[in-house]
């Protein structure tokens, strides 16, 4: 089996560790060998979290710059961060709703002007996906359930060796069962967000 390279950016409290682990947990229901590291970073306080998962035979977690076979950011100025991650073959799936750092707020930084960063991110990998996953997740019934929507649609792409069945069984019986309905259908939304890109 080829061995798969995933980063995930997000800032804390945007669900970066729940995706992960629902991603690893499908792998692991086929017996696909995954190795799984976070950086945690200042999340309590707004700041980045990273996740770092590599599917497949590998003697590592770590994925140096440019070994990433795909980037999935929940926050677009993340994402962009994390381009060093990424080469011309990788593809990037990105929300666009942004959620400005702290420094924006006061007055003393300035948001990157979203087309802007989406160019940048098409000059440097193979493809990009890009859609406001916060209105697919309040769509599906909880703003929270954009980390699953973002899981939708990278599983669509079909870059990683984990199946929709495997994801949407481990939602079933790994998340909290009030949240349930609420993530199979954020699921379906960015899979179908995906699928149009």
């Amino acid at each position: 089996m080829d061995t798969k390279r995933l980063i995930i950016v997000a800032v804390g409290g945007q669900g970066n560790l729940l995706a992960s682990r629902v991603l690893s947990e499908a792998a692991l229901l086929t017996d696909i060998p995954v190795r799984m590291s976070e950086i945690h970073g200042m999340a309590q306080r707004g700041g980045v979290v990273e996740s770092a998962i590599v599917f497949g035979d590998a003697e590592s977690n770590i994925i140096s710059d440019g070994e990433a076979d795909v980037l999935v950011g929940f926050e677009p100025l993340e994402t962009l961060r994390a381009l060093n991650k990424v080469n011309s073959k990788s593809v990037v799936i990105t929300n666009l709703s942004p959620l400005p750092p702290f420094t924006v707020s006061i007055g003393r930084g300035v948001y990157p002007d979203l087309e802007n960063l989406q160019g940048l991110i098409r000059a440097k990998t193979s493809k990009l996906i890009a859609y406001d996953g916060i209105a697919l997740a309040k769509e599906a019934g909880n703003v929270l359930a954009l980390n699953i929507v973002l899981v939708g649609s990278l599983i669509q792409t079909g870059i990683l060796p984990v199946t929709a069945e495997n994801v949407k069984e481990i939602i079933k019986t790994k998340t909290k069962k009030a949240f349930v309905d609420t993530n199979l259908k954020a699921f379906d939304l960015g899979f179908s967000a995906a699928a149009g890109a």
